[in-house]
């Protein structure tokens, strides 16, 4: 098994939930972090055996939608951690595919990969902030067509040597021109994030895995049972991986109950143990924690989730 597999494997269990954490590892309010210490808290993150590392792609800043990410290009951050780290899996959560060209995602990626023994999973998406499509000068309701010509073209440059390819939105070549390098084995795994604009059967037939977003068990389960179907009627043998995100406040108090907050709740370690079993129990198979909201230090969350959530 290459380490490719394996970054995969730590990443979508089907045995048991691993868990992540999405960049910026930082407790703070507004739109912008601090990004104090995050190589640091990558380090102790893969010690305490957290699965992986997410990234946010975030072009530009709008203050309307209060959020920025990581602030540093993707590519480039994640080639910062990698270097600092040994072997956590680095997770693109997600790359919005319709502002990029196929073939820098595609020359990033596998440069990553080769560089860092093949330990990024490749998450994209179809972008979800309308102000940024025109100042690209890309039109927002064109971004389903865009992801799936892009989406289609890196899996068929990673696989295939002087492919040829004819799009309406990112060229046409015919066949004299070759991507390198290529990821091992010519492939490299891809979970699609959200909706990107597509049917649950495009997703999975295409998708290698699908990352959706937070919701109580019970509901999350329904979603879960229309995944298996769509698997199922697209003729997958067994069903393709499932994930989502969740924001968390831990609280000091380890038996402090639920209250919620944006995308998540506020809770002491007691429920959050409870919850993430209820979520593995209907079909999460990894779930990647936002911090963004801790009223506690990163730091301080970050040791007692390795300490009492993932070792256990």
């Amino acid at each position: 098994m290459d380490n490719s597999v394996q970054a995969h494997n730590r990443v979508f269990k089907k045995e048991a939930l691993s868990v992540g954490l999405m960049f910026p590892l930082e407790a703070y309010s507004g739109d912008t972090p601090l990004m104090h210490n995050q190589v640091e808290l990558a380090q102790r993150a893969e010690a305490l055996g957290f699965s992986a590392l997410w990234f946010r792609d975030v072009p530009l800043r709008d203050p309307s939608f209060g959020d920025v990410g990581q602030i540093y290009d993707p590519f480039v951050f994640m080639s910062l951690i990698a270097a600092k780290t040994a072997h956590i899996a680095l997770v693109s959560g997600a790359i919005v595919l319709p502002l990029r060209h196929p073939f820098h995602v595609a020359k990033m990626s596998a440069s990553i990969n080769q560089l860092f023994d093949d330990r990024l999973i490749l998450g994209v998406s179809s972008g979800d902030r309308p102000r940024e499509f025109p100042a690209f000068g890309v039109d927002f309701e064109s971004r389903g067509e865009r992801f799936r010509e892009s989406y289609l073209m890196i899996k068929q440059y990673f696989a295939e040597s002087f492919p040829v390819h004819n799009t309406n939105h990112f060229g046409h070549s015919e066949g004299a021109l070759d991507l390198i390098p290529k990821p091992d084995g010519g492939d490299m795994f891809m979970p699609i994030v959200g909706s990107a604009q597509q049917s649950l059967e495009w997703i999975a037939t295409h998708g290698d895995a699908w990352v959706s977003y937070p919701r109580e068990p019970v509901i999350q389960a329904g979603i879960i049972e229309r995944w298996r179907e769509a698997n199922k009627a697209v003729g997958n043998r067994g069903v393709k991986p499932f994930a989502q995100s969740l924001y968390i406040d831990l609280l000091d108090n380890p038996e402090a109950g639920p209250k919620k907050i944006h995308l998540g709740f506020s809770s002491g370690r007691l429920y959050l143990k409870d919850y993430l079993h209820s979520l593995r129990e209907v079909g999460v198979e990894h779930i990647v924690l936002n911090v963004k909201y801790s009223q506690r230090p990163a730091a301080e969350v970050i040791e007692e989730l390795g300490e009492f959530v993932v070792s256990r």
